[in-house]
């Protein structure tokens, strides 16, 4: 995936977990806080390819 596409992806993972954290289910909350990591995660992605890219 490009820059632009993890960037993207992160961000929409990472509003979801945020979401899903404030579920009164401890399963959920915890899925959430998974998922926001996830997104940070791609979205730390999309800036290294970014990076790497314009170097």
């Amino acid at each position: 995936m490009g820059e632009f596409t993890d960037k993207a992806k992160g961000a929409v993972k990472e509003t979801i977990g945020e979401a899903k954290q404030r579920s009164s289910d401890p399963e959920t909350r915890n899925e959430g806080r998974k998922q926001e990591l996830e997104g940070k995660g791609d979205r730390l992605k999309g800036e290294v390819k970014g990076v790497v890219n314009r170097a």
